[in-house]
């Protein structure tokens, strides 16, 4: 039985992983609170590394946030996340992991990207100003990846997920991403009766959105590949990058009407385009997933009914 670190494991993509390696019993799952490791902390996590050698790691753990955190704090998002990403990759390879699989963000692509993107579409153009301290952080993710392929032989494997969300996200409203945030401003207002709810920026930008715990499907499907399946996706000659998506996007207006919908508030929706729209467009190629055999099982409309019954259940929220 392979032991696997699950690093993060509290966070949205970090609960789906454990659920789902959880759910097929062939693996010893080792996690740690963030008081019982500071991952930013290189000391303390080789020795933690070299103390319970895991066979595989699963790094999920992150500073993450929407474009309001991201513009309030770019130098966290670029130094915490750089941190604990030498950190971790430090540990891995000196407690000798066999396969790491390293969570980045479609935001790596370039701001204007050509439709739908493809991995080597990474590095081809300027990233979107809003989110790249982040963005910078996680391409140097990707590089650690390949340059410890290329340089140990290790078998790490970088893997961009779309945005992503389900049980357990972050709905504080000014840390979270834009489907959380409509998801709790609807409520809010459907519960104070307000007449209308305020949605940055114009509506038209386009994004695509994951159930968490599809994710979490991804990357059990992923880590559990043959060893000559997973070493291809690995081999040092190439970039070790995947991305993990459901290949369909729609607009932030589409979007907001479903959030409305699910919520069912009866007010109005005004958009506010004094506020930035981030990238215009970012719908990843899932072609070589789908090639490997795995495909996303959630349709929109069942992940925002079950994310909203969970919202309600943990936020103590009546309807």
């Amino acid at each position: 039985m392979k032991k696997v670190y699950v690093a993060g494991h509290r966070g949205l993509v970090g609960s789906a992983t454990v659920k789902a390696l959880a759910a097929l019993e062939s693996y010893e799952i080792i996690t740690r609170t963030h008081d019982e490791l500071d991952l930013a902390n290189r000391t303390a996590t080789r020795e933690f590394f070299l103390s319970e050698r895991p066979d595989y790691v699963i790094m999920c753990a992150a500073k993450v946030g929407g474009i309001l955190a991201n513009a309030s704090f770019p130098v966290d998002f670029l130094h915490n996340n750089l941190a604990i990403q030498v950190s971790v990759f430090d540990a891995a390879h000196a407690s000798g992991v066999e396969r790491m699989i390293f969570l980045g963000s479609s935001c790596i692509y370039p701001r204007d990207c050509l439709q739908p993107i493809r991995e080597d579409y990474l590095l081809t153009g300027p990233l979107e100003a809003t989110n790249r301290p982040y963005a910078l952080a996680k391409i140097a993710g990707v590089e650690s990846c390949w340059s410890f392929n290329r340089q140990y032989r290790r078998r790490y494997l970088a893997l961009m997920p779309t945005n992503l969300y389900g049980p357990g996200d972050n709905y504080d409203p000014d840390n979270s991403h834009v489907l959380p945030a409509l998801m709790r401003r609807f409520h809010q207002a459907s519960m104070n009766g307000d007449s209308s709810v305020v949605v940055w920026g114009s509506g038209r930008p386009r994004r695509e959105f994951m159930y968490s715990l599809d994710m979490g499907d991804a990357i059990a499907f992923l880590l559990g590949l043959p060893d000559s399946d997973f070493g291809a996706l690995t081999d040092p000659d190439t970039a070790p990058l995947l991305n993990v998506g459901v290949g369909e996007d729609v607009t932030i207006r589409e979007l907001s009407e479903l959030v409305k919908a699910t919520v069912s508030y009866e007010g109005a929706l005004v958009f506010d385009p004094t506020k930035p729209d981030g990238t215009p467009r970012k719908l990843l190629d899932v072609t070589r997933l789908h090639t490997l055999g795995w495909k996303a099982k959630t349709s929109f409309g069942d992940g925002l009914h079950a994310t909203y019954e969970d919202f309600l259940r943990h936020n103590n929220a009546p309807r």
